[in-house]
């Protein structure tokens, strides 16, 4: 049996009629850039995310950007955020001036809250919280920690999209949230896509200039600005799309169940928090990121048996690369984590069966 870690071809496959109809009536048109397809993709996805705005961006990388310089965050400024997560939520931060200060992860891989106060200084603006592998961090908390130092909150939720925290969305704690449209992701197109959601209606009509160019029409520009505009094809493609993520959702869910299953009598491997019995949250598993022993062995195996897997990052958290400069000697937790940390084929288009097959090669693997 072959199971990929994400079998791309199947996101045209699965519904190809339909996609090429979407393709066909948006060229015939010549509607290409900022037209209504994207127009009414944002009210739809603002309505599915229970939020006021939402922004269609270029990437997700983009919108982190964009939120920050929306908020007027720049030199001499820094922002907290957790080392466990791609360097494009650090290189937004760094590319608006700011400085990125990288703080541990905890058991659950999210923000470890109870480091956020001693990154504080005077320079502090604001925490970016990254929403990792489809759950939401502990927002009560660092919404308090927020609140009581007057620091702004900004969501890196690129994988949390239907992800839920005491019934709020991801990206509706503080400022805004950013969401990736990446062909992987819970809702991906076909290609690079993002955008940013807001309840503020201030920042929601600056990143609306600031996306194109900072033009406010072609005769006045008001900003300089990025070119950073989800195309219209694109638009079209997750129009449809929207329509299946609560299927696709739940169908990630019972692929997580499986995992559970599996592995409830397997010691070395250490699974993500079951959300399945939780109520606080609503996890869409965008990711199913386990803690295992002899983690490189493990994956040689399952390479040769046809499974694909990933090391998050590549193996390395942000701090970690020292060229990038945001060096830090005291995140030791982050690091074992890293060293242990492997993501398993979790998607819309496994089935259960191969899920159960994965599961089985790797207790095979322990001798379970």
């Amino acid at each position: 049996m072959n199971v990929p870690f994400f079998d791309y071809p199947k996101l045209y496959i699965s519904h190809k009629l339909k996609f090429d109809q979407i393709f066909s009536q948006i060229a015939k048109r010549g509607s290409f850039i900022m037209q209504d397809d994207l127009e009414k993709f944002e009210k739809k996805l603002s309505n599915y995310h229970d939020i006021s705005y939402s922004i269609g961006v270029g990437n997700a990388t983009d919108a982190m950007q964009l939120l920050l310089k929306a908020d007027n965050i720049g030199s001499n400024d820094e922002i907290i955020f957790c080392s466990h997560t791609m360097t494009a939520t650090a290189s937004a931060i760094k590319f608006t001036g700011a400085k990125p200060v990288a703080i541990n992860c905890n058991n659950e891989f999210l923000m470890d809250y109870k480091e956020i106060e001693s990154k504080i200084n005077s320079r502090t603006k604001g925490i970016f919280v990254t929403q990792l592998n489809g759950r939401i961090a502990d927002m009560e908390e660092i919404c308090e920690i927020a609140k009581k130092n007057n620091l702004k909150i900004y969501e890196d939720s690129a994988q949390a999209i239907g992800s839920k925290y005491q019934n709020k969305s991801a990206g509706s704690f503080g400022v805004g949230g950013c969401i990736s449209f990446y062909p992987a992701k819970v809702l991906g197109c076909f290609g690079d896509g993002g955008a940013v959601v807001t309840n503020n209606k201030k920042i929601f009509k600056k990143i609306m200039l600031l996306r194109d160019h900072g033009r406010k029409s072609i005769e006045v520009v008001k900003y300089w600005g990025f070119n950073s505009r989800l195309d219209n094809i694109q638009a079209g493609i997750l129009n449809f799309l929207l329509t299946k993520i609560k299927k696709n959702i739940q169908h990630r869910r019972n692929i997580a169940k499986v995992y559970f299953e599996e592995f409830s009598q397997n010691p070395y491997i250490k699974c993500p928090p079951n959300n399945l019995v939780e109520n606080n949250r609503f996890d869409n598993y965008q990711n199913f990121e386990v803690q295992c022993e002899n983690r490189d062995n493990l994956r040689k195996f399952l390479s040769n048996n046809k499974i694909g897997t990933i090391l998050p990052w590549g193996g390395k958290a942000v701090h970690e690369y020292k060229n990038l400069g945001c060096n830090t000697k005291n995140l030791k937790f982050t690091e074992k984590i890293m060293r242990k940390s492997l993501l398993l084929p979790m998607n819309q288009f496994m089935s259960l069966i191969q899920a159960k097959y994965v599961a089985k090669k790797i207790n095979l693997f322990y001798k379970i």
